[in-house]
């Protein structure tokens, strides 16, 4: 596998549709950069669940999916799967976000994901945060909209296990949906994994990525690591 390293990373956004959006999606990659990087600084914006039991879900999963992180945590009240009825709030969010933050990465949902609030957020992402890299994450779901990833975040067999593990301790609301349990994330990560040549990995899509190939340090491969 080629690798390209990101850089020296500041400050991320993540962004989800719901509460668990984010954990699911990409979890393990938030543990990953976090514990590797303390002070980090995470905005993160959920459109939906504000004032209920799933926000203070959400702020419990979160603080500990980013330890040792700047954590910022937005959650609003939209309505759950009425995005296109609410274009102008989430769009104004997405704006009011990228207001406060300049980030070196985004965390998002796929422009192509089966589920209309989070397709209608991927497609909001664009027009706010114009030059950024967005990594589109993947949700597993009963539409079955998986598809050919192009950018993956190797996982250790421990932080794997740890996604599973919060995702089970802070979302209890969720535990009665069928597909939601240990061999469903398991068993995705396992199969990015061995696309990736690694044991687990979370996947992303990207829509856009401007490469830099002409500045390198002497004897150093510019996309080898």
């Amino acid at each position: 596998m080629i690798g390209l390293g990101s850089g020296r990373l500041d400050r991320i956004v993540a962004v989800g549709a719901h509460c668990d959006d984010i954990a699911i999606g990409a979890g393990g990659t938030l543990l990953t950069m976090c514990l590797a990087r303390p002070g980090l600084r995470v905005d993160a914006l959920v459109l939906t669940g504000g004032g209920s039991e799933r926000e203070q879900e959400e702020r419990a999963a979160l603080e500990a999916f980013c330890p040792g992180a700047d954590l910022r945590l937005t959650v609003l009240k939209l309505a759950d799967g009425r995005l296109p009825a609410q274009w102008e709030e989430a769009k104004a969010a997405v704006e009011e976000l990228r207001a406060r933050t300049d980030p070196d990465l985004v965390l998002a949902p796929r422009t192509d994901d089966a589920h209309q609030d989070h397709r209608g957020l991927a497609r909001l992402l664009p027009t706010a945060f114009r030059d950024h890299l967005v990594l589109g994450y993947e949700i597993v779901k009963w539409d079955g909209d998986l598809g050919r990833m192009a950018a993956y975040q190797p996982l250790t067999p421990d932080t794997a296990e740890q996604k599973v593990r919060l995702l089970q301790e802070h979302y209890p609301s969720q535990r009665h949906r069928p597909w939601y349990d240990r061999e469903a994330f398991l068993g995705l990560a396992r199969i990015r994994g061995i696309e990736c040549h690694a044991r687990y990995a979370e996947a992303f899509a990207v829509h856009k990525l401007t490469l830099d190939l002409g500045t390198c340090d002497p004897g150093t491969s510019p996309l080898g690591e």
